[in-house]
């Protein structure tokens, strides 16, 4: 999808509230990487046809995501940050929200904390994949074990600048991510239990159906 395409997008996408829009500043100013706004738009539509209860989050940053998708479902979140600054930031922003009744910060590795939450039967609806991008596969067999049936995996930044679609023209700092991803991608397209489409919004949005057993 070009440029022109891309930017017709999001003159369409709906202005956000002005705590997004301070927070998307917060975030450019500190190279912090959020979801963008047409992605997340998608996100909230999509949220709002499958209204979830619980929703993971792999990845919290300074809490954009989690607050876009709590104002857009009323649904209960966890969600997990390693970087302690981020995490301190994230929980201030939750709480001037007055929304840290209804979003669960964890400050923690993400595999570490998935696999705790997995070991105390924690389930969701959704899980929301924006993370160390080199580890998606694992995340994902964590999230797999924790998403119940007709639940959502969703994942973000998955086409990567565009260099999963042409690893070729990878500079070389990025090849491992890209080959990984690339990986990735494909064990969605084809895990038994997901049905997974891959949308050229953003950085590249997987949406992944929790299949009933038996399909």
């Amino acid at each position: 999808m070009d440029d022109t395409i891309l930017d017709y997008l999001a003159g369409l996408t709906p202005n956000s509230p002005e705590w997004a829009d301070q927070l998307e500043i917060v975030a450019e100013e500190n190279n912090i990487p959020i979801m963008d706004r047409t992605s997340m738009h998608f996100v909230q539509v999509l949220l709002q046809i499958h209204q979830p209860k619980r929703i993971l989050e792999v990845g919290t940053a300074i809490g954009y995501s989690a607050l876009r998708m709590q104002d857009n479902t009323q649904a209960s979140i966890v969600t997990i940050e390693k970087d302690e600054k981020r995490y301190r930031d994230a929980v201030e922003n939750i709480n001037n929200l007055n929304k840290d009744d209804c979003i669960k910060v964890i400050h923690g590795d993400a595999l570490e904390e998935m696999s705790r939450l997995k070991e105390n039967n924690e389930r969701f609806d959704t899980i929301f994949i924006d993370a160390a991008k080199g580890q998606y596969g694992k995340f994902l067999e964590l999230a797999d074990l924790m998403v119940g049936n007709g639940g959502l995996v969703i994942t973000d930044n998955v086409l990567f600048r565009g260099y999963v679609a042409a690893p070729e023209e990878t500079p070389k700092r990025f090849r491992s991510m890209v080959k990984k991803l690339r990986e990735y991608n494909e064990k969605l397209m084809n895990h038994p239990h997901y049905q997974t489409s891959i949308l050229p919004i953003g950085d590249g949005v997987a949406i992944s159906y929790k299949l009933e057993e038996g399909n």
